[in-house]
C-alpha cells in the first residue's frame, strides 16, 4: 500500500514537470515569470488609471519592474512588503496547480478538454470578482492564482499559436460564447514527427480549417489516446510513443514544439494581462490595488476586539480616545491604516464585524459602542478573536480588550492555528473589574489570565494586566504599532522565569527602537549598548534610555539609537516576555513549504504545521530591497535551548529556499540575517537581523485536505480530509470550526490504529449568502492524550450560480448643448440610459473614465435595472466616457462627444484587442522577455 503510494507520487511529481510552462525560472520562461511579469504590469496599469482618475501625474517605474519600484511609482512605497506577499501568494497558487492537479487534463487544456479548461477559468473569474466586491481580497488572490495556470497552459498545450494567431483568445474568459472550432473526437489532428523534428506534425487540414486541438498525455503503461490524435510529448508521456509519435507542447525550448516557446510564453503574458484588466475594470482600480496589497496609507490594519459587557465602560472610552488620536493624526499620512476592523463581543452575541477603509465610518461606529449586558463571569472572547483572525489581513496586529475570562476555551487550539497561519500579533489588555451590575471577581484568577498570556506569547504580542485607570498609558502601544514599517528585532519569553541574556542588532536602517517588557514586580534588567555602556532597570534616567512608561505588568522603553549589537540581561524568577521593535524598510516574509526532490523543482506552501524532528524547507522573501541577500536563517527554540540553522539558496525575485536538517520539536521562531547595499545613505553594506514575532509548533500528525475553494449555497459542500500519524495510533479527536458558523457535520473521532484514516467535513451556507462571502474552515486532529495535534486551514469562497454573462449597454436619452466659439462661457449636458437588460443582475457601478465634468447617477423610476447617468461639462471639454459594471462583474464602456454623438457601448469581455496602453505595455514586456532570453 505505502509502496504503491510512493510510486504514484513520484509519477505525479515527474508528470507535473512536463504538464505546463516550467514551474520555476530557468532558460525557458516559467509560470512564475509569466505570472509575475503580468501582475507587475497590471498593477502599473491600475496605478496609472487611478492617477488619471484623481487628476495626478503618474511616472511609470523603470524596467525591469520590481515590487519595490512599482510600489514607489504607485506612491505607496510602504506597501512593498504586502505587495510582495500578494505576488508570491498568487504565484505559488499558480504553481500549486501542477503539484495537485498534475494528471487532471482540464487544468492543463490537455486531451482536447478545451471547454472544460475554459470552464475552470470562467468559474474562477466569477469567484475573483465576487470576492473583490465583498473586499475578501485573500480569497480573490487564491482563486486568481489557480485560474491563471490553465489560462497560461492553453497557449503552450493547444495549437492556438500554430494556427498563426497573434493575439490571445478573448473567449477563454467568457462562458457564453464558443472557445473556437474544436476538433471532433474522431478527427485526426497529427502525423508522426520526422525523428526529433516535430515542426510540421499538425495536419494541414487542421491548420487550414482553424481547428483547435491539444495533446494527449499519460504516464501509466496502460495510457491510451484516440487514433490520429496529437500527444503532449516529452519523455514521461507514454502516448508520445504511440502513432502518431511526438508531441506539440511548447513548455520549454527543448519541447517538441520548443521553436514556438517564446511566442506561446509571450501570448500567455498578454492573456494574463488582459484577464487582469477585465478583473480591474469589474472591481475598479482602487479595489484591484488592494487585492494586490497596494494601499495609499499603511499596509497595516487597525483591528479591535472589544468586550462590551457592562463593566467595560472605561475600557471602551479608552479605545474611543485612542481611535480618535490615530485617525486625527494619521489620516492622509503613510501611517494611515489601510483597513479598520471592529469585532465587539458580549454574551451571547458576537459582532457584527465591521471592516471598512473609511476612517470616519470606523470612528462613528466606535463612538456608538456602549457597555451593557453580560450576566455571568466569562465571555465569548475567543469567538470574537477567531472572527477577527479570519477577517484581518495577513501579518496584522489585533488588540483585544476584556476584564473577563474566556467562556469558549474549546476554541484555543483553533485560535492558535489561525495565529500561526496568518502570522498575526495579538495583544491583550486585561483590566481588573469591580462588581458592576453582575457577579464578577475583582481580578481574573491566574489560570484564567494564563490562557490570554499563552495566546499572546504564541503570536508575539503582549498580555498586559493593569487597572482601568492605567489603560490610556498602555494603549499608546496601539499608536506605535500603526507604523507602516514596523519590524521585530527580537522576540523572547521565559516561562518559568530565569535569568538570561538576549542580544539584538540595530542596523543603519532602523529608527525609533522600543523595548516592550511584561513581567512581575521583581523583574530587573541591565541594558548594554554596542559601545559597552550600561543602564539598570532601577535607574530612572541614564545614557541609553530616552523615555520609559509603565502600566500594570507592562513596561515600554524607547532607547537611543546606537548602531550595532545590543544586549539585555533579564533577571526574574517569574515568567516574562521581551520584545524589541523598530522602524525599517527592510523586513522579511516566509512560508513553510514542501519542496519536491529529484528533477522536480517546485514547492508548495504548507497549510499545516511542519513535521517534527525531520528535515524541512522555508521560502524566505526579503522585502524593502530588490538586492538584499539572506546570509543566515535560524529556527530559534522559544525556551532558548536550541537553535537550528538552515542553508539558504537564492531563487527568482528575491526569494530564498531554506532547507533545515530538522524542524524543532519545541515551539520556535524564525530569525533571518542578511546584507544589503542598496541604501545610498549608508556608508557601508547594511547587515540586518529580523525575527518573526509568531511562535510555531511542529507535529508528528499530518492532516491533508483539498477543495475547489468555491461553495455554492444551493448545494452541500464536502471537504474530504486525511489524517496520518507517524507515532502511535489510537482514537484521534477531530474538530472542525468555520468562521461563519455555518451548519456543518464531521466525525468527532477517527481511529488511526493502521496509521491513517479519512473523514469528510460538510458545510451548508444559507441560500441567501451573498456571492463573494468567504469562510475559513479549520480542521484539527488531536492525538490521544492531547500531547500532539495538527490542523489545516482552508479559505473557501461562496459564489452563487451565475446566468448573466452580458455587459450593460447605454443609450442616449437627451442632449442639451449650445456651444459657441467662446467655449469657456457655455456648458453642455447629456443624459445616458445604462441598462443591464431584462435578464441582467442590475447595474452595480457607473464611473467617469474621461472628462472633467460632473457625473450624477440615479435609478430610473420603477426599474432597478436601469441607471440614468447625467453628465454636465464645459463646452471646452466636448468629450466624455463612461465605464459601467453589473453586479456579477460584466463590464462595458461607452463614450460621447458633442461633435460626434454617442459611441456605442462595448463589453470589455468582447474586446478582441486590448487598450492602447495594454498593447504598449505588453510590447515592452515582450522586448524585456526577449532581452532576458538573449542574455541567457
Amino acid at each position: 500500500m505505502h509502496w504503491e503510494f510512493v510510486v504514484l507520487r513520484v509519477l505525479l511529481l515527474h508528470a507535473a514537470l512536463v504538464q505546463g510552462f516550467g514551474i520555476l525560472p530557468g532558460r525557458s520562461l516559467s509560470h512564475l515569470e509569466i505570472t509575475q511579469k503580468a501582475l507587475l504590469n497590471g498593477t502599473v496599469q491600475a496605478c496609472r488609471a487611478l492617477a488619471q482618475a484623481e487628476g495626478t501625474n503618474f511616472s511609470p517605474p523603470l524596467q525591469p519592474f520590481t515590487p519595490e519600484n512599482v510600489a514607489a511609482a504607485c506612491k505607496a512605497p510602504q506597501s512593498a512588503k504586502t505587495f510582495r506577499k500578494a505576488l508570491l501568494f498568487i504565484v505559488l497558487r499558480n504553481v500549486r496547480v501542477d503539484l495537485r492537479h498534475a494528471l487532471n487534463a482540464s487544468f492543463h487544456f490537455d486531451e482536447e478538454m478545451l471547454n472544460e479548461g475554459r470552464n475552470i477559468i470562467t468559474a474562477g473569474i466569477m469567484a475573483v470578482k465576487a470576492s473583490n466586491n465583498q473586499k475578501n481580497f485573500e480569497a480573490a488572490r487564491q482563486k486568481l492564482g489557480e485560474l491563471l495556470h490553465p489560462l497560461q497552459d492553453f497557449y503552450s498545450h493547444s495549437n492556438w499559436v500554430e494556427l498563426k494567431n497573434t493575439r490571445p483568445n478573448p473567449n477563454l474568459i467568457r462562458s457564453d460564447v464558443s472557445i473556437g472550432n474544436i476538433a471532433d473526437k474522431s478527427r485526426a489532428t497529427c502525423r508522426s514527427c520526422d525523428g526529433d523534428d516535430c515542426t510540421n506534425n499538425i495536419l494541414e487540414d487542421i491548420i487550414r480549417d482553424q481547428v483547435l486541438t491539444s495533446g494527449y498525455f499519460g504516464v501509466f503503461p496502460f495510457s491510451e489516446k484516440p487514433p490520429g490524435k496529437c500527444s503532449h510529448g516529452g519523455g514521461l508521456d507514454v502516448t508520445s510513443r504511440m502513432e502518431p509519435t511526438g508531441g506539440i507542447n511548447k513548455d520549454t525550448f527543448d519541447s517538441n514544439h520548443g521553436h514556438l516557446h517564446t511566442q506561446a510564453a509571450n501570448m500567455a503574458v498578454a492573456a494574463t494581462s488582459e484577464l487582469l484588466e477585465d478583473i480591474r475594470e469589474a472591481a475598479g482600480s482602487q479595489p484591484f490595488l488592494e487585492m494586490m496589497g497596494i494601499s495609499k496609507g499603511s499596509s497595516k490594519a487597525l483591528c479591535f476586539v472589544i468586550d462590551t459587557t457592562s463593566s467595560m465602560a472605561e475600557d471602551i472610552a479608552a479605545v474611543q480616545g485612542v481611535t480618535t488620536s490615530i485617525i486625527d493624526s494619521e489620516v492622509g499620512t503613510e501611517n494611515e491604516p489601510s483597513v479598520y476592523i471592529l469585532v465587539p463581543f458580549n454574551d451571547p452575541a458576537v459582532g457584527p464585524l465591521l471592516r471598512t477603509s473609511d476612517p470616519n465610518e470606523f470612528k462613528r461606529v466606535i463612538d456608538t459602542l456602549r457597555a451593557s449586558g453580560g450576566g455571568d463571569e466569562a465571555e465569548l472572547s475567543l469567538t470574537g478573536l477567531q472572527l477577527a483572525l479570519t477577517s484581518a489581513p495577513f501579518n496584522s496586529e489585533i488588540f483585544l480588550f476584556t476584564d473577563a475570562p474566556a467562556k469558549d476555551k474549546q476554541l484555543t487550539s483553533t485560535v492558535i492555528a489561525l495565529i500561526e497561519r496568518t502570522q498575526t500579533v495579538v495583544n491583550f489588555f486585561i483590566t481588573d473589574s469591580p462588581t458592576v451590575n453582575r457577579r464578577k471577581r475583582s481580578r481574573l484568577s491566574s489560570p484564567e489570565v494564563q490562557l490570554y498570556k499563552d495566546l499572546a506569547q504564541a503570536s508575539g504580542g503582549q498580555a498586559i494586566e493593569l487597572s482601568k485607570t492605567e489603560l490610556p498609558t498602555a494603549a499608546s502601544v496601539i499608536t506605535e504599532s500603526a507604523s507602516s514599517s514596523l519590524v521585530t528585532l527580537l522576540q523572547a519569553s521565559r516561562s518559568p522565569g530565569k535569568t538570561d541574556t538576549f542580544s539584538f542588532l540595530v542596523d543603519q536602517t532602523v529608527t525609533n527602537v522600543r523595548v516592550y517588557i511584561t513581567g512581575g514586580s521583581t523583574l530587573a534588567f541591565t541594558l548594554t549598548s554596542p559601545t559597552g555602556e550600561t543602564q539598570q532597570s532601577s535607574e530612572p534616567s541614564g545614557p541609553l534610555i530616552d523615555s520609559s512608561r509603565s502600566a500594570g505588568n507592562f513596561r515600554s522603553l524607547q532607547i537611543k539609537k546606537v548602531q550595532g549589537q545590543w544586549n539585555i540581561r533579564m533577571i526574574s524568577n517569574e515568567p516574562y516576555t521581551l520584545k524589541v521593535i523598530g522602524q525599517s524598510p527592510i523586513d522579511f516574509l516566509f512560508d513553510f513549504v514542501e519542496a519536491s526532490q529529484d528533477v522536480f523543482t517546485g514547492f508548495d506552501p504548507l497549510e499545516t504545521r511542519p513535521r517534527a524532528g525531520v528535515n524541512g524547507s522555508l521560502l524566505v522573501t526579503v522585502t524593502g530591497s530588490s538586492s538584499a541577500t539572506v546570509t543566515e536563517v535560524t529556527l530559534v527554540g522559544s525556551s532558548g535551548s536550541e537553535e537550528i540553522r538552515g542553508a539558504a539558496s537564492p531563487q527568482e525575485g528575491g526569494n530564498f529556499l531554506v532547507q533545515v536538517e530538522r524542524i524543532p520539536t519545541e515551539e520556535f521562531m524564525v530569525r533571518v540575517k542578511g546584507e544589503d547595499d542598496s541604501f545610498p545613505s549608508s556608508t557601508s553594506r547594511v547587515t540586518f537581523q529580523r525575527q518573526s514575532p509568531t511562535s510555531f509548533r511542529s507535529s508528528n500528525v499530518t492532516i491533508t485536505a483539498d477543495s475547489n475553494a468555491v461553495l455554492d449555497p444551493a448545494t452541500e459542500f464536502a471537504v474530504p480530509f486525511s489524517v496520518v500519524a507517524s507515532g502511535a495510533g489510537g482514537n484521534f479527536t477531530i474538530r472542525a470550526t468555520n468562521s461563519r458558523s455555518y451548519a456543518s457535520t464531521f466525525p468527532t473521532t477517527l481511529s488511526l490504529e493502521s496509521g491513517s484514516a479519512n473523514g469528510t467535513v460538510t458545510l451548508s451556507a444559507p441560500k441567501n449568502t451573498p456571492s463573494g462571502t468567504d469562510v475559513t474552515l479549520t480542521i484539527e486532529a488531536e492525538a490521544p492524550g492531547g500531547g500532539d495535534s495538527n490542523y489545516i486551514v482552508l479559505r473557501i469562497s461562496v459564489v452563487n450560480s451565475v446566468t448573466d454573462f452580458t455587459a450593460p449597454t447605454c443609450q442616449q436619452v437627451s442632449l442639451r448643448e449650445n456651444c459657441p466659439e467662446s467655449c469657456s462661457l457655455s456648458t453642455w449636458e447629456v443624459i445616458l440610459r445604462v441598462t443591464d437588460g431584462g435578464g441582467g443582475t442590475g447595474v452595480e457601478r457607473v464611473r467617469l473614465t474621461q472628462g472633467n465634468g460632473t457625473l450624477n447617477t440615479s435609478l430610473e423610476a420603477g426599474n432597478e435595472n436601469v441607471t440614468l447617468a447625467t453628465y454636465n461639462s464645459s463646452c471646452c471639454a466636448p468629450e466624455m466616457a463612461l465605464q459601467f459594471v453589473d453586479r456579477v462583474g460584466n463590464s462595458g464602456t461607452c463614450s460621447f462627444s458633442i461633435l460626434e454623438g454617442l459611441q456605442g457601448a462595448q463589453s470589455h469581455s468582447t474586446k478582441v484587442t486590448p487598450s492602447l496602453f495594454l498593447c504598449l505595455s505588453v510590447v515592452t514586456l515582450v522586448l524585456h522577455v526577449l532581452t532576458e532570453v538573449g542574455n541567457k
